[in-house]
């Protein structure tokens, strides 16, 4: 065996690895989710109110999905994803009787129904590991066309060990600038404590 392998004994159980449905089921399953906030957050709802009309808007690691609940009361199409089962069907009953469409797959592989303007991010990209960060940046671009939005809130920290993942400002540059210029950056003032001090607003554009 080599020394890059790991042996049978180290490979942590599905439950232990954020990057795999079990980690995450086994949170919501308990009740421990302290990334969800149980609202929209203020930063999203002023920009859905500033947009002329609605755009066609998918929310990747989705959760509970309330705000995929906000969009599409105001007539959006939205599409909320998550590879957890258990995450899946407590967005089924956040969203009840509200049009979304709700799809139980992993955002590196689905195919989706119809081309979005608009992805939204909350507590995805710090969810990932390390590893996966490239995959993410190439992903979020493949999925835009020029002129698509990439929205949402960005966990900007030294915080190795996750997750939350913390990711640097240099380091998310590096993945979505070939690809994207940011038109927006603010900072957050209605941040949950597990996110506080630490977040920023930010849209990126697809080139």
């Amino acid at each position: 065996m080599s020394e890059q392998t790991p042996s049978p004994t180290q490979i942590k159980p599905p439950e232990q690895r954020p990057e795999h449905p079990d980690f995450w089921s086994k949170r919501f399953g308990e009740g421990t989710t302290p990334w969800d906030a149980g609202k929209v957050p203020t930063a999203l709802a002023d920009f859905i109110a500033r947009q002329p009309a609605p755009v066609n808007t998918l929310i990747p690691g989705c959760g509970s999905a309330w705000e995929a609940v906000h969009l599409a009361e105001r007539a959006w199409p939205v599409t909320a994803l998550d590879f957890s089962p258990v995450a899946v069907d407590r967005a089924r009953a956040v969203l009840a009787d509200v049009a979304v469409d709700l799809v139980c797959a992993d955002f590196f592989t689905f195919t989706p129904a119809a081309p979005y303007q608009l992805i939204y991010e909350r507590a995805f990209l710090c969810a990932l590991p390390r590893k996966l960060w490239a995959d993410w940046g190439r992903r979020v671009a493949e999925l835009l066309p020029p002129g698509g939005r990439l929205a949402g809130f960005f966990f900007l920290c030294e915080q190795p060990k996750g997750p939350p993942f913390g990711i640097l400002p240099g380091e998310l540059d590096a993945l979505l600038a070939a690809n994207f210029e940011r038109i927006e950056d603010a900072a957050v003032d209605d941040s949950i404590p597990v996110f506080s001090g630490r977040e920023r607003w930010q849209v990126w554009q697809r080139r």
